[in-house]
């Protein structure tokens, strides 16, 4: 009996796939070790994934030395941060299908033993997660790291401040020059945006769910330590394919769990509850959105981290990495130690190696919480049936209740808030940007920040049927379900409509007459595709809510 490989590579009927891969160089005894797939996420349109083809290589060495073959390939990634505010922005959530996609059929077609996935920007790392539990062949995650952050007058930066200060620049509130000093500052190199935004917040549930190997994540993208985690990546995997340890042996319903307590406890991106619906769905596992609320109430925020915190990522790394936090979340009970990671050792062994750089400040003991509540809410109302998420991570405000203005895309909002047209005690509403409608769900990291750079983080909510960037905050409200396009009550809302959200009662609510909001959703049409080919129109007619994740249904 032999590698799963060698129904292509071993055998005399296989002589002439044999001679192509010799042709390439490898040799008759790299084709009887495992192969192992070293799937790439590379690209050359943002710094997020821009390191990663250096890190490859340090992947495929320690492959080598475990005894393995490596064969490395490609797929692609789009930047939420360079598409932000665009109609380029649609393509986000859509290249997650794509690159689980592409991954999947190389795999398969290619029949190899094993799997490392090389990501880093943020839908390539659920992408990721997706392909390698359709696959289930021995697998893991490398995550590159996050970027260094920028300073600006004696305080780090990070790519928040540069959408933030827009914002202000807008409302008369920073100068042109600063505008650009924060510009110029902001990102020093590669790697993926520097907060406990998405990527990083997808990241850290890599490390809990059992994917990633401990204490691989938080090293930044740049360090020399980095060549050291991928080669140790490349060693990993080998023990997992002699191990037989497949990704639907590690993401169980009990490491779904401890990743959604990861995310709440580090104050995570909202985000993270499409993503681990979808990751969920690939591994056969039973989630609902509410499992979320649950989870997150029961979990104490502990990580000081930007959008709201003080810290950025690197101080992660300086802190002792994601293991500090898990030695918490195990020590106090917040998760199922024993649930079994990509190193064949449980969470529990894995957290209890953590070394923690005394004197930090970034992430808390158990003892002294920044809120005794992770940092999501699961929203349900007349406005929101089938729910809708709100990140209250360093937010004090506890209910909104005013006029709703109306815009039926992010660009048109954006116009409002940056000519000044949007007041104190608005409800900024943005509907027909679902996964259907936008299509794609396009997070508004553009609008909200120019909302809390106009000064008014403390005065205006926002509703949308869109999502959000991790680095978004202040009283935004997102993944609002049913969507406008399929003909939820986001579809129905006019002009000066009051809407109410209160985040103890978890509701959100249209206050109009139930027959008054039933009468124009009987009279609505929904408006003309916005694609009619190609892989928007594909993916519009395949993807499901956003209280599903989001997924395409076969």
């Amino acid at each position: 009996m032999g590698y799963h490989s060698y129904t292509i590579s071993q055998g005399r009927d296989r002589a002439p796939a044999r001679a192509m891969l010799k042709a390439i160089g490898f040799s008759d005894a790299d084709l009887r070790k495992p192969i192992i797939g070293v799937a790439n996420t590379w690209i050359e349109t943002m710094p997020c994934n821009y390191n990663l083809r250096e890190l490859a290589v340090k992947v495929k060495e320690g492959i080598r030395a475990a005894g393995g073959t490596p064969m490395e390939f490609n797929t692609i990634a789009i930047s939420d941060g360079v598409t932000m505010g665009t109609e380029g922005m649609k393509a986000s959530l859509v290249s997650r299908e794509v690159i689980a996609d592409s991954i999947e059929l190389v795999a398969r077609g290619h029949m190899f033993d094993g799997l490392v996935a090389l990501v880093g920007c943020d839908k390539t790392i659920p992408a990721a997660a997706m392909a390698l539990l359709r696959v289930n062949v021995p697998g893991l995650i490398l995550y590159g790291g996050s970027i260094l952050p920028g300073r600006h007058r004696g305080r780090d930066i990070t790519i928040q401040d540069v959408f933030e200060a827009v914002g202000a620049n807008a409302a008369g509130r920073m100068t042109d020059q600063e505008l650009l000093e924060i510009e110029n500052s902001a990102c020093p190199g590669a790697g993926a945006c520097g907060g406990q935004y998405t990527a990083n917040t997808m990241a850290t549930v890599m490390e809990l769910i059992g994917l990633s190997p401990m204490g691989t994540a938080a090293v930044p993208q740049v360090y020399a330590e980095k060549g050291d985690v991928s080669f140790r990546c490349g060693e990993v995997i080998l023990e997992a394919v002699r191990r037989d340890l497949k990704p639907r042996d590690i993401v169980t319903r009990k490491a779904i769990e401890n990743a959604i307590a990861g995310v709440a406890a580090s104050g995570g991106s909202t985000n993270a509850v499409l993503h681990l619906l979808a990751i969920a769905r690939e591994a056969g596992v039973p989630l609902e959105i509410d499992d979320f609320q649950t989870i997150s109430a029961r979990t104490p925020l502990l990580a000081d981290l930007k959008p709201a915190g003080r810290f950025v990522a690197l101080d992660v790394h300086r802190a002792g990495g994601i293991p500090v936090l898990a030695k918490r979340l195990a020590e106090g009970g917040y998760v199922d130690g024993s649930a079994l990671t990509i190193t064949g050792r449980t969470f529990a062994e894995e957290a209890a190696e953590a070394q923690e750089t005394p004197g930090q400040e970034v992430i808390r003991p158990l003892a002294n919480p920044l809120k005794a509540s992770g940092g999501l809410v699961i929203l349900r109302g007349t406005l929101a049936p089938d729910g809708a998420v709100i990140k209250v991570t360093g937010m004090d405000r506890k209910a909104h209740r005013g006029p709703a203005r109306v815009f039926d895309c992010e660009e048109d909002a954006m116009r409002a808030v940056t000519a000044g047209l949007i007041r104190a005690g608005d409800v900024v509403v943005i509907r027909y940007e679902g996964p259907c409608g936008g299509p794609g769900m396009r997070e508004m990291l553009g609008v909200t920040s120019a909302i809390v750079g106009a000064g008014f983080a403390d005065e205006v909510a926002l509703v949308t049927d869109g999502r959000f960037s991790g680095a978004t905050r202040g009283f935004m409200v997102g993944h609002v379900a049913p969507e406008a396009a399929k003909g939820g009550p986001l579809a129905a809302v006019v002009e000066g409509d009051t809407i109410a959200i209160d985040i103890a009662a978890r509701r959100i609510d249209i206050e109009v007459a139930p027959e008054t909001l039933a009468g124009r959703l009987a009279v609505w049409e929904p408006p003309a595709p916005r694609y009619r080919s190609g892989v928007f129109a594909k993916y519009c007619a395949l993807v499901a809510s956003a209280s599903d994740g989001a997924v395409t249904r076969a």
